[in-house]
């Protein structure tokens, strides 16, 4: 072994030249070892730096070790723009936003506990024979060898782990094993029975079915020229229900008049849903179809998703279907227990398999998921549940020398439950890894060894190291814009409601019953105010607001019914609720600021009036980059192109032609002269920022106002050209008000769900602003969120818990902050 001087290992990954997105050049080193917090406001270059940077550079240089037939048959990493980075260990990200899990997705499959525990049950359970009579635990089981009943003398295989899975062979026949099973609602297909089925009062044969079906209930005898209502319960049946059955049809094209003959198949009102179900295959279509279906509970698995075969086998007096109801605390519990349960020849085995989820198990608890059961279905879990099973995933193996890059990985966790995070980074360090988070969060980055801050502002003006060092250093720099709040010098933003008056303007009321672990519940909500809905992580908050709140108000308007388990709503006066949430704006590269902010069509118009448009006969169409004849040949108007190298992969670079403005050549000859003298082409414009443009734009009304509508938003930065579905969370969210700013809003509840993920607490401080200028307008809103700075800003605040998921589920207080704060029974009055 060499004698090298210690002194000798690398300290610090060195990046020298990083130029991704906005980052200008920067040179910076972040200790190995230890815990490094990014900060800065939103857009000033974190991710480019952290995820950019560090975790592509990590992972790709990892997989370049790799032999090229490997790489050859996996997803990777294009090199970033930097110079340098020397001494990156290979590396794994945690993104801010894990996706919506499908319906087949349950707490235990994402956990990938539910691998361990049927693989108990197994190996170690009973089995049943197929006469019914129970088989004690035994080895052949894990040998591959047939049981014999000692009963009936039987001879039987036991299921494996795959056999008792309800994503394959242990589903229900009935349900498919999703749990739930979709029916039609008879009451949904004739929504108007005052219209004739010539005006469309069958309404799946609209929408779902082809409108020939009218002529064919015709033919059938049905008369479709009366409203439905008068029509006989023979005719109505044949509309609903009808055989399908193919029919002879002398068919008139109502459009040109021609005629054909047809042999058609009836479908019915009824069937046409089925038909329309069957087919299915994406959200979209399920979106269509959904309208005329009501779900529930599958009679024959009783929601349990598994076969009655898969619900045989009995480990420690139970079945895996009650195994899986279990809350996780209750479950390991039961699961220490079953080696003592066994023979003793089986528990070494069993002690190996117990261990393994016991082990998976320890680092969701010290999550604090402990409250969840393994049936929990995966898309009713909120974010933050989310992200937490995806980092105790990565972070279960033990490994070191690895690279962790966290992106705020503080998203839906209350403070208190913060305490769980930060032991888990501690753990990483200690096994010999090295953590990046990128966060706002001052009691996540307070904990960091280390501290870097980008800035100062977003955007082009952002992309410089700021400050760096410890947390004290920080603190004590005058160029942070962190420090003062790392230092706790935090003040209020908005004039609160006196809490005399707070139900002034009145009051919501809703009643729910129980659902998930919610118990019922009764709340009044003041309208016209900043309401927040706080609590622990599981306490309930998204099920009272998200899955209760919104709908049952949707539902006054006569939308959709409310969901079976709210008892009443009352909110007079009330008639939209809209609910603003984090979800990317846009699909593609073809949506950006300047289309979705709507100033494109109104920019495109100008042009298309200018003499030099005129001269070519152009119109405004024609400046559309998505279709006109203005738009770049080469990139289709995408600015930019992705290159095939053969086994390397595909990378995407700026257009050469354009150069990412989107535009052919032509479009840069036609000029437009503004009021402060500068004449700019329609492309010149598209790479301004909000705050540019607003300047070259002046005298254009309708542009000028919808550009300062996002610079009161806080989005002056953003470039009009900019693709939306690469924006943060925070940025969607505050794009999507943009069309709501300056109403009168008395009528409106508006509903944000954790708005504060990705803001730097100024950038929150202008969410604070924003939200007081709906409530001057006279709008209610209503705020799930953990921020302390928006909790203490509120006029009334509804905490949940006390605890997370049965042990939460309440309404433990309701008050101003000061009166939560004074509750002893609050876990959130801790930290007010």
């Amino acid at each position: 072994m060499s004698k090298r001087d210690r002194t000798a290992v690398p300290r610090a990954i060195e990046v020298r030249g990083a130029r991704v997105h906005n980052l200008k050049d920067i040179d910076v080193d972040i200790p190995l070892n230890g815990i490094t917090g990014i900060a800065g406001v939103s857009g000033s270059g974190k991710s480019s730096l952290a995820l950019g940077i560090l975790y592509a550079e990590g992972s790709r240089r990892y997989l370049e070790s790799l032999s090229t037939y490997t790489r050859r048959r996996m997803t990777q990493a294009e090199r970033a723009d930097v110079t340098d980075v020397r001494y990156v260990p290979a590396a794994l990200a945690l993104h801010q936003r894990p996706g919506v899990p499908g319906i087949r997705s349950t707490f235990g499959t994402m956990s990938e506990l539910l691998n361990s525990l049927r693989l108990m049950f197994s190996r170690l359970a009973s089995h049943r024979c197929p006469n019914g009579h129970y088989v004690p635990p035994s080895l052949l089981v894990a040998a591959g060898k047939p049981l014999v009943c000692p009963e009936c003398g039987t001879s039987f295989f036991a299921p494996g782990a795959e056999d008792l899975a309800f994503n394959s062979a242990g589903a229900c026949p009935t349900c498919g094993g999703t749990g739930i099973v979709r029916t039609v609602d008879e009451s949904t297909l004739v929504p108007d029975d005052s219209l004739s089925i010539d005006e469309g009062a069958v309404a799946p044969w609209g929408s779902l079915m082809w409108s020939l079906m009218i002529d064919m209930a015709r033919d059938l005898g049905v008369r479709t020229d009366v409203p439905f209502r008068d029509l006989s319960d023979r005719e109505k049946e044949i509309v609903y229900h009808g055989p399908m059955e193919k029919h002879h049809l002398h068919y008139v094209n109502p459009k040109n008049g021609q005629s054909s003959e047809l042999d058609f198949t009836y479908y019915s009102a009824v069937n046409s849903v089925k038909n329309a179900l069957a087919k299915a295959k994406d959200e979209r279509g399920m979106k269509r179809v959904e309208k005329f279906l009501t779900e529930g509970t599958c009679p024959d698995c009783h929601g349990t998703r598994l076969s009655q075969a898969s619900r045989a086998p009995r480990l420690r007096g139970i079945g895996l279907d009650e195994a899986t109801a279990m809350t996780l605390s209750d479950l390991v519990a039961w699961v220490e227990g079953v080696p003592a349960s066994l023979p003793a020849d089986m528990r070494p085995m069993a002690q190996s398999i117990c261990e393994s989820f016991l082990d998976t198990s320890r680092r969701l608890m010290d999550l604090g998921l402990g409250y969840l059961s393994l049936d929990r279905a995966g898309a009713t879990l909120s974010t933050g549940e989310r992200q937490r099973v995806q980092l105790a995933r990565a972070v279960r193996n033990r490994t070191t020398g690895v690279l962790y890059v966290l992106d705020e990985p503080s998203i839906g966790l209350h403070p208190f439950n913060l305490r769980g995070l930060t032991g888990v980074m501690d753990d990483l360090v200690a096994d010999g890894n090295s953590v990046v988070l990128v966060d706002h969060d001052v009691q996540v980055l307070g904990h960091a060894d280390w501290i870097v801050e980008m800035g100062p502002e977003a955007g082009a003006r952002g992309g410089t190291v700021v400050a760096q060092g410890t947390v004290a250093d920080i603190e004590a720099n005058d160029d942070s814009r962190i420090g003062p709040f790392l230092a706790g010098k935090t003040t209020r933003v908005r004039e609160t409601a006196d809490e005399l008056r707070l139900f002034d303007f009145g009051r919501i009321c809703l009643e729910t019953g129980a659902i998930h672990t919610v118990h019922p519940l009764y709340v009044e909500l003041p309208k016209g105010r900043l309401t927040v809905v706080t609590g622990v992580s599981g306490s309930g908050k998204t099920t009272l607001v998200l899955e209760s709140l919104v709908p049952a108000l949707a539902s006054l308007s006569g939308s959709a019914p409310a969901p079976a388990h709210v008892k009443s709503i009352a909110a007079d006066g009330i008639e939209t609720v809209k609910l603003i949430d984090a979800t990317p704006i846009g699909i593609n590269v073809r949506s950006t600021v300047a289309t979705y902010a709507g100033v494109h069509d109104a920019l495109r118009k100008a042009y298309a009036r200018t003499e030099g448009a005129q001269a070519r006969g152009l119109k405004a169409g024609d400046f559309s980059y998505n279709t006109g004849s203005l738009r770049c040949p080469t990139c289709d108007g995408t600015g930019q192109i992705s290159l095939d190298v053969q086994f390397l992969p595909d990378v995407d670079i700026t257009c050469p032609d354009c150069r990412g403005s989107r535009y052919g050549r032509d479009a840069h000859a036609i000029l437009r002269t503004g009021k402060d003298g500068r004449a700019l082409s329609l492309p010149d414009l598209m790479n301004m920022s909000v705050d540019e443009a607003l300047d070259a734009t002046r005298g254009m009304k309708l542009v000028q106002r919808r550009l300062t509508v996002l610079h009161d938003l806080g989005l002056g930065y953003l470039t009009l050209g900019e693709e939306t579905p690469g924006l943060s969370g925070g940025e969607a969210q505050r794009l999507k008000l943009a069309s709501e700013m300056g109403k009168s809003q008395g009528d409106s509840v508006f509903v944000f769900d954790e708005p504060t993920i990705g803001l730097h607490p100024l950038d929150v401080r202008t969410l604070l602003a924003v939200f007081d200028r709906l409530v001057t307008a006279g709008a209610t809103v209503i705020v799930i969120e953990h921020d302390l700075d928006v909790i203490r800003n509120a006029d009334y605040v509804v905490d949940m818990g006390p605890g997370g998921g049965v042990e939460g589920g309440r309404i433990v207080t309701c008050g101003t902050p000061a009166q939560v704060s004074a509750c002893p029974e609050s876990v959130t009055g801790r930290f007010i």
